[in-house]
């Protein structure tokens, strides 16, 4: 007879999806009762007029918008205090996040500090929060990190050079939005580099230790349209088709790794981001291949099914044969679109990879990993990639 456990499953209640999908974010902020939200974003999407287009279809709607374009890459505690204080100050009551997993979970920090006071260091963890945020609608620009559905929200602490894996139930947004349209100017350097995070997020989730049947089926479908789609779209960004593909295969990542966790990868990247300020997406896809040819052993007929979902032709190998194919089909994959071969050429160095690993031992997302890990396992790791 199977142990007793319950398995809860975390999305937002109403996800938008598709082309013209950001034309109904402003009447369903209305209809939540918003009167004035702030409107969470980046320089480049300010200074490029997105975050002006889009608080103007908002305000078409009858709701008041304030933009905060503080929030940069690698969100840090002085961004979300920078971010509380306008929200204060103009009186808002709902919050709007616009771009990328940075704005999505500086928005995050900027609502949990909110509602339930004190800084956002204090809910750093397993939903430390005591009572919901803010409304909040997380409308999307990337293909990659799910932030805009998820409950997680990472946020570097600048004080001790670590980023915070806050893992709440009220973080998860109201609203998602995704449309296409919005990733059609991204660069294929950026392209790339989220593309790769929602593989890693499908990846880990499907070999997650909290892995069930529904989080299952969504990270396999997530790797199918990446490896399907990826390319496309960082060859061609026009390409709507892989774009609109790329839309829906981050967020069945996001689907699967919100329920079941991630592992070693995000908590050695979470690391790499938080000690260098390195690109969260690129580090996780140098990481990849290392970390799971180290879970090898734990679930190769996971690694069997991942390999034919990213296209490999298995057919009369053994199973560590064919579980070994995802790995060499992970690799192919990042080298195609242009993913930096190792981690020192991110600048990443020998001499700090003890306190590297002695951190991503303490990272949530370690918990979940399929093969426990002693401090020496993940030093090996980072060296590997090194």
């Amino acid at each position: 007879m199977a142990t007793e456990q319950v398995f809860a499953f975390f999305m937002p209640t109403v996800n938008l999806m598709g082309v013209g999908a950001v034309k109904e974010a402003g009447p369903r902020i209305r209809l939540l009762g918003c009167k004035k939200a702030l409107i969470v974003t980046d320089i480049g999407l300010s200074k490029m007029g997105v975050a002006e287009e889009v608080a103007s279809t908002i305000r078409e709607s009858g709701v008041e918008t304030i933009i905060f374009d503080g929030s940069e890459p690698n969100p840090t505690d002085l961004n979300v205090e920078a971010g509380l204080k306008v929200y204060k100050e103009n009186h808002c009551n709902a919050i709007v996040s616009l771009g990328g997993g940075s704005s999505h979970d500086c928005a995050k920090g900027i609502g949990l500090v909110a509602s339930n006071g004190g800084t956002i260091h204090d809910y750093e963890g397993l939903d430390q929060s005591k009572v919901p945020m803010p409304p909040l609608v997380a409308i999307n620009t990337t293909a990659g990190t799910a932030s805009e559905m998820t409950r997680f929200c990472i946020i570097t602490d600048t004080s001790r050079k670590v980023k915070m894996a806050i893992v709440d139930k009220h973080t998860t947004p109201m609203i998602s939005v995704n449309d296409p349209i919005l990733t059609i100017k991204k660069p294929a350097g950026l392209t790339a580099a989220t593309g790769m995070d929602a593989l890693t997020h499908a990846v880990e989730a499907y070999v997650s230790t909290a892995a069930t049947p529904i989080t299952d089926a969504c990270a396999l479908q997530a790797i199918r349209l990446i490896s399907k789609n990826l390319r496309t779209a960082v060859a061609n960004g026009e390409d709507v088709e892989a774009r609109n593909n790329m839309s829906y295969a981050q967020f069945l990542a996001g689907m699967a790794f919100n329920n079941a966790s991630l592992g070693y990868v995000h908590a050695i990247a979470h690391q790499l981001g938080g000690f260098y300020n390195l690109p969260h997406g690129v580090c996780n896809a140098v990481l990849l291949p290392h970390v799971e040819r180290f879970n090898l052993i734990a679930k190769s007929d996971r690694f069997v099914d991942i390999a034919v979902a990213l296209g490999e032709n298995v057919n009369g190998l053994s199973v560590r044969e064919a579980a070994e194919r995802a790995l060499s089909a992970i690799e192919t994959l990042a080298s195609d679109v242009g993913i930096p071969g190792n981690l020192a050429a991110l600048g990443v160095r020998e001499e700090d990879i003890p306190v590297l690993a002695e951190n991503a031992m303490k990272d949530a997302c370690s918990f979940t990993n399929p093969r426990k890990a002693t401090l020496d396992d993940v030093q090996g790791i980072i060296r590997a990639a090194l």
